[in-house]
This record gives C-alpha cells, sequence and structure tokens, in this order.
C-alpha cells in the first residue's frame, strides 16, 4: 500500500475570490496487465482537518481516470493510497481551477513531481 499526499494548499482569497474553485485530479494506471484499487480523499483544512471527498476507485488496466471535486475553501488537501500491496503503477496529477475552467498554476501538481510520502 502506497500514501500519498499533495500537502496543504493555501487557498486564500484576494479581494473575496479564492484562487481555485475545483480542484481536477487526473489517474492514469500504467501496468497493461493490472487493475488497482485505490483511494482519494479531500480534507477541509479550517483550523481542524475535515474530510469531504472519501472515494474509492478501480481503474483498470492502461485507463486514465478523471474526477472533479469542490475546491472553493481556504485550505484543502487531497490523499490518494493505493489499496492493493504491489506497488501501483499509478500516475496522479492535482490541477486547480477557477470556476471558469482556467488553470491555476500555483495549484498544480503533475504526477512527473514528487509527492509527499506519507507511509
Amino acid at each position: 500500500m502506497a500514501l500519498y499526499s499533495t500537502g496543504p494548499i493555501d487557498n486564500t482569497s484576494i479581494l473575496g475570490v479564492r484562487q481555485t474553485q475545483i480542484v481536477t485530479v487526473k489517474v492514469v494506471n500504467r501496468d497493461s496487465l493490472n487493475p488497482y484499487n485505490f483511494v482519494i480523499q479531500g480534507f477541509l483544512l479550517n483550523g481542524s482537518r475535515t474530510m469531504y471527498v472519501n472515494e474509492m476507485l478501480n481503474l483498470a488496466p492502461n485507463q486514465v481516470l478523471t474526477r472533479n471535486y469542490f475546491a472553493d475553501l481556504d485550505a484543502f488537501e487531497f490523499v490518494f493510497a493505493t489499496v492493493d500491496e504491489v506497488e501501483a503503477e499509478l500516475g496522479i496529477s492535482v490541477w486547480g481551477k477557477q470556476a471558469s475552467g482556467q488553470l491555476v498554476d500555483p495549484h498544480r501538481i503533475a504526477a512527473w513531481e514528487k509527492y509527499s510520502a506519507i507511509i
């Protein structure tokens, strides 16, 4: 089992508007034979850590999955956990977006960059 985190993401409002209103998570299974089960959890960080996303998913071989989540919050964090014992061939990216769909560069964590390993 592997556990990864975006770490805390500051999304404090500027002139009454937060930079990110939507978080898009993209996950790719690079394994051509094995499916993988994994969990996506999103947390509101407002003095305490409150889970507001908890989704268990199955990713078929060579499948790409896209999920959009509410993120119009002052601070948030996303955590990804593989359920399978073997090391999954998963690539994960997280994209902060404005309500219009425009990307928010400071809230981008791409698959080729290191995630904070919690294990």
